[in-house]
């Protein structure tokens, strides 16, 4: 009795027919993570601004009110990955804490999208907070893979706006409210991925209106 196999014909074409077919998923899969990337961190930004444009928190009377601008951050963990941090500092102390309730929640979730310096954040998710702010486990975006350049180029690790949608640079140390940390050129970050595998995205903020998109796709 003779039994059904494959001749040495058929595996070979076989396995050609599954290398083609990778090499057709391979550029797809790059297109995805990269897209997806950039559009998590293009929506967080526009999410600032919107928060911003909800809130004047002008207040004439006090030389640091621009402190309390909305603004979203990049910050590293004890280990080297990094989340993104959006709040507002009510208190104009410097920084934005969860336990005073200055950070955004996250619309997808209703969590804190703040995370903690003192833990690691590559590895595991924080308790309480946001997962969808941690681009080192969702994407492969580690600290010092992020440039500044343009009107952000000291900005800080910080983008701020004011209630008009304009970004500012520099609002965590601002003594004077003379709207000096306005930006002045438009401002582009840039982040690349740990591996290299996939190419470098750049997102432009512009610095009159605040408008932010991916560059090279001006309608993102």
């Amino acid at each position: 009795m003779k039994k059904a196999g494959f001749t040495m014909l058929e595996l070979t074409m076989a396995i050609v027919v599954l290398g083609l077919l990778a090499s057709l998923a391979l550029p797809r899969l790059n297109r995805d993570i990269r897209q997806e990337a950039a559009d998590s961190i293009l929506s967080a930004i526009r999410y600032t601004q919107h928060m911003a444009l909800m809130d004047n928190v002008s207040d004439p009377s006090d030389g640091r009110w621009q402190r309390s601008f909305w603004r979203i951050g990049f910050e590293g963990c004890s280990d080297d990955g990094i989340f993104y941090a959006i709040g507002s500092d009510k208190d104009k102390e410097g920084d934005i804490d969860v336990n005073d309730q200055e950070a955004a929640l996250d619309p997808a979730n209703g969590l804190p999208m703040m995370g903690n310096n003192n833990q690691k954040c590559e590895m595991t998710l924080q308790n309480n907070i946001s997962p969808n702010i941690f681009i080192t486990k969702k994407f492969g975006i580690s600290e010092g893979n992020i440039i500044y350049s343009g009107g952000c180029s000291n900005a800080a690790q910080h983008i701020a706006f004011d209630y008009m949608g304009r970004p500012h640079t520099g609002v965590t140390g601002s003594d004077i409210p003379d709207y000096a940390t306005v930006m002045q050129t438009d401002c582009k970050l840039t982040f690349s991925f740990d591996d290299n595998s996939f190419m470098p995205f750049s997102i432009i903020i512009e610095n009159e209106t605040g408008y932010a998109y991916i560059d090279g796709q001006p309608n993102s």
